[in-house]
């Protein structure tokens, strides 16, 4: 398999970084007693860095790979492309 890498990702790799920080964080924070309301603020800040991240690689993914496969295409075709593109930054 080929090497497959594009300009987003040392960025994602700086978020997933910080995801494992904060839940190391949360790990020792269990192990310690913390209370349950400081746990529940780091785990959401954990679950929004992967969230981050993964919305991240996805759109660099329909951004480059998804251009390269489907080529150029006349503009009544680009349409629908365009549009999946668009309705995936909602997820």
């Amino acid at each position: 398999m080929t090497e497959h890498t594009h300009a987003t990702h040392p960025e994602i790799i700086k978020r997933l970084k910080r995801a494992e920080g904060h839940l190391k964080s949360v790990i020792a924070m269990i192990e310690g007693g913390k209370p349950c309301i400081d746990i529940a603020q780091q785990l959401s800040a954990v679950e929004k860095a992967i969230v981050n991240a993964k919305r991240t690689l996805i759109q660099d993914h329909l951004d480059h790979c998804l251009e390269e496969a489907v080529g150029a295409l006349p503009r009544d075709k680009r349409q629908s492309i365009d549009e999946f593109k668009s309705i995936t930054k909602f997820l």
